[in-house]
């Protein structure tokens, strides 16, 4: 089952212009690591379940890597300054996942421990069905970062992290999203 969600998730992916243009864009800036995960994979995926032929603009295009060498935030913005050249209006949001736990206690109000990999970062976003990452290797294939499996995604399911959400967080979000608004067959775990 593992393997064909892995095989109908690239089908999605691949049948979106869109998205494979910028994947290719985030390719181009040669990042350790980068990916495009969370919300934007997230969105591709249930809008292609509920059949919208025009999937709805965008709230970020999530792009994450990892390097624990440089942790500057110029280096995020030069990579935003790029993206942004490359498509512009495109609503990128570039974070080098290495140095959360630098922004995270100001941002969310409480420590986290640093990440290890990129995969361990996918592994920590605030829902499983967010827990994806693409990545467009150099040969033309997609890697999947997965570490919770693919069953909310396709699932439809939105369900929260305990990692690095709380209950209070996940509430907040839960509030701002709107997911039933947009996908009225979405399943919702309280």
């Amino acid at each position: 089952m593992a393997a064909d969600d892995h095989a109908r998730l690239r089908d999605i992916a691949h049948g979106n212009a869109a998205f494979m243009a910028m994947l290719r864009q985030v390719r181009s800036l040669g990042l350790p690591d980068a990916v495009i995960g969370a919300g934007a994979v997230r969105n591709l995926v249930w809008d292609h379940l509920h059949g919208l032929e025009t999937p709805r603009s965008e709230s970020d295009i999530d792009v994450a890597w990892f390097d624990a060498g440089d942790l500057s935030p110029q280096r995020d913005a030069e990579a935003l300054r790029r993206l942004q050249a490359l498509a512009p209006g495109t609503p990128w949001e570039v974070t080098n996942q290495a140095g959360v736990h630098l922004w995270f206690p100001a941002h969310f109000g409480h420590a986290v421990e640093p990440l290890r990999s990129i995969e361990d970062a996918v592994a920590s976003w605030p829902e499983f069905a967010t827990c994806v990452a693409l990545r467009l290797e150099h040969d033309d294939t997609l890697s999947i970062i997965a570490p919770h499996g693919l069953d909310d995604l396709f699932g439809m399911r939105v369900r929260r992290n305990p990692r690095r959400v709380s209950v209070e967080t996940y509430r907040q979000r839960l509030a701002e999203k709107g997911y039933l608004a947009r996908w009225p067959r979405v399943g919702i775990v309280a």
